[in-house]
């Protein structure tokens, strides 16, 4: 008797983070990209892991508002930094990142992102939050890095796994939320909740 096999709809990735793509390729998950429009604005001084799983959930809206197939899928995201409670986003210029990259110099800050996976259906919204320390960075090597452009996309105003890992002494919880997808929980709730078979 023929059986034939089950096959997963195909992940949208709402994202057009680079690094977010790149790890669902290294984790085998089929995916393809596609960028919503949605609204990204925040209440002033929430609370971080409130903001990245509100802002993930809307990406994933309009992500499946926007999806012509009926069976979409779509894994959305948000990323922020924050110190003292208040969150940093992607600077908006050369003097904010300085800013923000001297706010991290020599101490701890959190890393929250957010996930949403969702169907038609069913959503799943998750938040994974990490502590990241920096040694103190001297004014020179703050220059540097900003003049390389890496800061400008990026919450916070580095990214761990380019030249700012120079500045990084350690971390505590996953790497890969840092990063700006924790792919362990992703991978978990796309088993647990959508039936995905991973490995």
């Amino acid at each position: 008797m023929n059986h034939t096999p089950f096959t997963h709809p195909t992940l949208i990735l709402a994202s057009g983070s680079p690094r977010r793509h790149e790890l669902l390729t290294v984790a085998g998950i089929s995916h393809i990209v596609r960028v919503p429009q949605a609204d990204e604005s925040l209440p002033p001084r929430i609370d971080p892991r409130r903001a990245v799983a509100i802002l993930s959930m809307r990406k994933a809206t309009a992500a499946l508002a926007a999806a012509p197939e009926t069976d979409a899928l779509v894994l959305a995201a948000d990323t922020v930094v924050a110190v003292d409670g208040e969150i940093l986003g992607k600077p908006h210029s050369a003097e904010e990142a300085q800013q923000m990259l001297c706010r991290l110099s020599g101490r701890s800050h959190t890393v929250c992102t957010g996930i949403t996976i969702a169907n038609r259906t069913k959503s799943v919204t998750a938040v994974e939050e990490a502590a990241v320390h920096m040694r103190p960075i001297l004014p020179e090597e703050i220059d540097a890095y900003i003049a390389t452009g890496d800061p400008m996309d990026k919450a916070g105003a580095y990214g761990i796994q380019g030249k700012a890992g120079l500045f990084v002494t350690g971390i505590v919880g996953d790497y890969f939320t840092i990063v700006g997808l924790p792919v362990c929980r992703v991978g978990n709730i796309l088993r647990k909740h959508f039936g995905f078979t991973l490995i």
